[in-house]
């Protein structure tokens, strides 16, 4: 833990100083649609730096999270940045993406090499006419045109990867593609994010790399992504929402109080910069926002 003592609390630091962004997943279907723009529109009064819109594994949300992104940025002018994956596709297919991305006026894109396509824990195989890789995703990106391009990072190192230092050198790799931000996958030891950072410093990388905020709006489907992504759960974190399942009212406050102290702790190791995964639900990200001190423009105007 000493590698953490030089780290001064910075909790009384100005909301100016902060930025937020949100991801939002398409709608599975028309009924969700309202649940989805209720969410945005609670949020963007926020002032997101970007917030982004996932994309299907193989492509199978392509339509949904591009009328998706094309809404966003027409009605409600929110630097909006579109996941993209490689896998399953040829270069031509990930290509037109990247170009109908373009032309609805998306600047920022989340380039991901995506999950096998026989399930996560099977061997990855790219496509014989695809992009092999992330890194080859961010050229292909960079060689149709000018895009802020963000890439995934792993406080507890990607499944596939045999080594946290080899996982550090595959990021240096996307940042030598092009990459200009990374994402965390999240994470519920804030040790395990400065640890992470600390190394990645320390071998080169000088991205930002935002932590990748999950407020816990189920726990057991949370224990499910946790799972698969090779995140891990604390026993600390279970016990809290032990015997709630019947009792949401309960679960509520107990998620709000555990990502308010996981923001409050990152806070005071000096992180300004927090991406919020929120599973298109409005309340526990707006309520960690505040509790951050970004306010939304009608409360500064009211003030």
């Amino acid at each position: 833990m000493t590698e953490f003592l030089d780290r001064r609390p910075s909790r009384s630091a100005s909301s100016n100083s902060l930025r937020v962004s949100f991801e939002f997943f398409p709608p599975k279907s028309t009924d969700l649609e309202p649940v989805l723009w209720n969410t945005i529109q609670r949020l963007a009064p926020l002032d997101p730096d970007f917030v982004t819109v996932t994309y299907g594994a193989g492509g199978s949300t392509r339509e949904p999270t591009l009328a998706t992104l094309e809404r966003l940025v027409r009605d409600t002018q929110l630097p909006a940045a579109g996941h993209l994956t490689c896998v399953g596709a040829t270069q031509d297919e990930v290509n037109a993406v990247v170009r109908a991305y373009y032309g609805v006026g998306v600047r920022h894109i989340v380039a991901l090499r995506g999950d096998p396509q026989s399930g996560i824990g099977s061997p990855y195989r790219p496509h014989p006419q695809g992009y092999a890789t992330t890194s080859d995703l961010i050229r292909g990106i960079r060689a149709i045109g000018e895009f802020d391009i963000s890439v995934s990072a792993y406080p507890e190192k990607h499944p596939e990867s045999a080594s946290l230092d080899a996982d550090i050198d595959v990021l240096k790799a996307k940042i030598d593609a092009g990459a200009t931000r990374a994402i965390t996958q999240f994470f519920f030891e804030n040790d395990l994010y400065f640890r992470y950072l600390d190394r990645a410093r320390a071998g080169g990388v000088t991205i930002p790399i935002l932590p990748g905020i999950l407020p816990v709006q189920n726990f057991h489907q949370t224990a499910n992504f946790a799972a698969k992504a090779g995140a891990s759960i604390p026993v600390w974190l279970a016990n809290r929402f032990e015997g709630l399942d019947h009792d949401p009212a309960t679960r509520r406050l107990i998620a709000a109080s555990v990502a308010a102290e996981q923001v409050f702790d990152l806070l005071d190791g000096g992180i300004s910069d927090f991406h919020f995964y929120t599973m298109n639900r409005a309340e526990l990200p707006y309520a960690i926002c505040h509790l951050l001190g970004v306010r939304s423009r009608s409360d500064v105007a009211a003030a």
